[in-house]
């Protein structure tokens, strides 16, 4: 049996998954325990950014075998639709010289040499077992991205997917020794209408990518 902690940003995306069964204890991040496919599953809900994203996984990691996040994103020129999201990376995470925003692997020294952006500064997650689902590099960050600009900028490290969790739950589970996993699935296209497309997709969009990891659970 494995033990599975299971973070969402959001109270929407956190219910989508395994919908209406397991018992609800509460607690600061409003957790869900289950037992599934012969897995221990602990469902939380971190609440939005990297800094929540870390401490609930953090603080809820002590014995899971390894830690998934479920939810939903933005797409940087991705179709619509859930992925796989094999490589992570936090685009705010750097150092800003001269006409430069120069991007490390959080956690690293951002000072001196560092390897090219777009295969240097990522985590890497577990190997996908065979879901289906198309593979995506995210970029994570504490904004939520509704302009072009900014969009193509984050485009420009290889990043098909903009949310505000992944590379900090990424990281925590590299400085743990755990694997991790992520499925998300799009609700806007990082632009001028973003902000009223979540709202318009979040539930649809939620449900897509939980469906998506109920069948991950399955598979493990």
């Amino acid at each position: 049996m494995a033990h599975i902690l299971i973070l969402a940003a959001l109270p929407e995306e956190a219910d989508a998954l395994f919908p209406g069964t397991g018992e609800c204890v509460g607690g600061l991040f409003a957790e869900r325990r289950l037992a599934i496919a012969g897995h221990s599953l602990v469902i939380a809900t971190c609440g939005l950014g990297k800094v929540n994203a870390a401490l609930c996984a953090g603080a809820l990691a002590g014995d899971a075998d390894m830690l998934l996040m479920t939810g939903t994103c933005g797409s940087l020129g991705a179709a619509p639709g859930a992925y796989w999201l094999a490589e992570a990376l936090q685009h705010d995470y750097g150092a800003s010289q001269p006409g430069l925003f120069r991007r490390y692997r959080a956690g690293e020294w951002p000072i001196g040499e560092a390897g090219p952006e777009t295969d240097g500064a990522h985590f890497s997650a577990m190997p996908d077992p065979g879901l289906g689902l198309p593979h995506a590099r995210i970029a994570s960050g504490d904004s939520f991205i509704a302009c072009p600009d900014a969009a193509a900028d984050l485009a420009s490290l290889g990043a098909t997917l903009v949310d505000m969790e992944v590379g900090a739950v990424a990281q925590v589970a590299a400085r743990l020794g755990r694997p991790w996993a992520a499925i998300k699935a799009v609700t806007d296209e990082a632009n001028g209408d973003s902000a009223g497309d979540f709202h318009a997709n979040l539930v649809r969009a939620a449900r897509v990518a939980g469906q998506a990891v109920e069948r991950l659970i399955a598979m493990i």
